[in-house]
């Protein structure tokens, strides 16, 4: 039997017979052993393409195997499903069995979609997957809708942000491996809320990857992403482990949607690009489920993001637009250092046309890269194909003191551009904690050790050069990433929510949302493009109106300390919301107060 008769599938699997076949793509080596835990070593069969597979019989869950390579060097599985203990020792046979109690859940529509992004390790005290299983009921309560894990594939140590993973099919031990996933997926479920999972496929982390060892062709020698080799996808193995493991998530995890980091750092020459790839298999086979593709790509592209004739996504659902927050955070802070100076000459401007348009940055020139032109034109696209936020895992730990928007601006302009997030027809994401105004950061953390670690230290602190302050003794006082302390600041501090501030913020995020929930997302999929009119008010007021199927949505925003003319014709709408009493009234006669935003709603005949 040869490779392709196995499907060239990466790992080890157990069959409910006790039999198990192991399969790892070697092409360097001319034999290779298998190292069980009983100390037996059996000689695998090498075929002509570089695999090796090997049958046994009556093997039991959770036992231990690594793979011994020709000069002595052992190895865990590069698609190990769980280890023993870290990722430099032995992987376990597992099986895919589980009492699953939401088998009749088929996913959510993606219009319904108000995303939660949260740490498994830093979301609750408890830590892990069980952690977040016990604030499920809370989550709901406030009205979110999905929640999106930061990456839990394996890394080194137990603690990290999971972009640093070595084995992606591997759901960390520290949060609660296999079992402890799917718990929380089946009772997120049982609460009515989708799960999606941040995957890295553009490269892997610095300590346990051994794939160099006994397949150097699944990097590409000639080029390097900003944290590694790159990888080959030309070659059918490598595009058998990614294809393979998108499927495993949603198939064995059944998440209802996954996360795709970076993806301006995947390159792939094949024919059809293993990206479409990935998502046409992935459409394919799950036509019966709500499965929903996210993409970070700062390149602003729309390529593969395309609609069929009834508005349904063909490769992937939506991107990141960090356009929008960085537009925002101009407003709030008036930070222009960075990637912010894009975008501090007119924050307003740039926010009015992500609102009303989709990228702020179509084509034009874009400081950052050095004045090269970055983006597309975006304004055919529908609002739900962008995701907008005001903070996320980077915008706030990429900092060099991770402080979040509620430490950086007033509490009024943070409400006030919330209002304008969860109230525009783009799908909105939040990141753990803002709901009620967390203050802790949430720094960049890692196990590293020795060189590594001094390695990570001193990177981390050249990474702020454009930042022309975080110099000398400045520079030195960016927390230590290996340090335990900064894990622990950066956890969540749920006596937060309830002070008096804590109340207020949630009090307002439950009211946002429910007004999203009654007035926005009945109308978001008639939205076949942005339909949007905007109009500049003078200084950073603005109004945007767009078309929902034979209604029409109006925000009208003020960020300036003064009033500004307003000159919209309010006449069949209905208030959605105000941000304090009197905005509406102010607005009917042709003002739009200081520090304010209101958003109505006009209803067509037949709604």
């Amino acid at each position: 039997m040869t490779a392709e008769d196995y499907g060239a599938r990466w790992g080890a699997h157990l069959r409910d017979d006790g039999s198990a076949l192991f399969r790892l793509w070697a092409p360097a080596v001319d034999r290779l052993r298998l190292k069980l835990g009983d100390g037996d070593e059996p000689e695998m069969r090498r075929h002509d393409d570089g695999w090796f597979t090997l049958e046994l019989d009556g093997l039991a869950e959770n036992t231990p195997y690594l793979y011994v390579l020709p000069n002595g060097m052992i190895v865990p599985d590069p698609a190990a499903r769980a280890q023993a203990s870290d990722v430099h020792g032995p992987s376990l046979l597992t099986s895919p069995r589980f009492a699953w109690t939401a088998g009749e859940w088929k996913g959510r529509p993606w219009e319904e979609a108000i995303v939660y992004e949260l740490h498994p390790g830093t979301f609750s005290r408890q830590g892990g997957f069980d952690g977040v299983r016990q604030k499920l009921d809370y989550l709901a309560d406030v009205g979110f809708t999905a929640i999106e894990l930061m990456p839990v594939a394996q890394f080194s140590g137990t603690r990290g942000w999971g972009y640093d993973g070595v084995l992606p099919y591997c759901p960390h031990s520290a949060y609660g491996g296999i079992d402890g996933l799917k718990r929380l997926v089946d009772a997120a479920h049982q609460h009515g809320l989708m799960v999606f999972l941040d995957v890295v496929y553009n490269h892997f982390g610095p300590d346990g990857n051994y794939l160099s060892a006994y397949a150097p062709d699944f990097f590409d020698s000639e080029r390097h992403t900003p944290w590694g080799p790159a990888i080959r996808f030309e070659e059918p193995a490598v595009r058998a482990y990614f294809l393979d493991n998108a499927i495993y998530w949603l198939e064995e995890f059944r998440f209802d949607g996954l996360r795709f980091d970076a993806i301006d750092q995947i390159s792939d020459l094949s024919e059809t690009p293993i990206l479409e790839e990935i998502a046409r298999g992935i459409r394919a086979r799950f036509a019966d489920r709500h499965i929903h593709l996210m993409t970070e790509d700062e390149r602003n592209i729309i390529a593969l993001h395309p609609r069929d004739e009834k508005n349904r996504p063909v490769l992937f659902t939506a991107e990141w637009n960090d356009d929008f927050h960085h537009a925002a955070h101009c407003i709030a802070t008036g930070e222009e250092a960075g990637y912010y100076a894009a975008f501090a000459d007119d924050a307003a401007g740039h926010l009015v046309r992500v609102l009303s348009e989709g990228f702020g940055y179509q084509g034009e020139p874009y400081g950052p890269r050095d004045g090269k032109p970055r983006g597309v034109k975006s304004i055919g696209q529908p609002p739900v194909a962008f995701v907008d936020f005001l903070q996320n895992h980077d915008q706030i730990g990429n900092r060099a003191f991770g402080e979040r928007l509620t430490r950086l601006a007033g509490e009024e302009m943070v409400e006030l551009l919330t209002a304008v997030l969860l109230l525009n027809p783009q799908i909105p994401l939040i990141f753990m904690g803002e709901e009620y105004g967390e203050t802790n950061p949430f720094l960049f953390f890692t196990d590293f050790h020795g060189d590594l670690a001094k390695a990570v230290r001193e990177g981390r602190r050249r990474e702020f050069a454009d930042f022309g302050h975080f110099t000398g003794e400045q520079a030195e006082r960016i927390p230590d990433p290996n340090a335990i302390s900064t894990f622990e600041a950066s956890m969540l501090d749920w006596s937060n929510a309830q002070t008096p501030a804590g109340r207020k913020r949630l009090d307002l995020f439950r009211r946002l949302l429910e007004a999203r929930r009654r007035h926005l997302v009945p109308h978001l999929t008639a939205m076949t493009a942005m339909q949007a009119e905007a109009v500049r008010l003078g200084g950073r007021a603005f109004a945007v109106r767009w078309t929902m199927g034979n209604g029409v949505l109006l925000m009208c925003a003020n960020f300036d300390d003064l009033e500004a003319k307003a000159q919209e014709d309010l006449s069949g709408f209905d208030a959605v919301y105000e941000s304090s009493e009197g905005v509406l009234s102010a607005l009917a006669d042709g003002r739009i107060p200081a520090s304010s935003v209101a958003v109505m709603m006009k209803r067509g005949e037949t709604q």
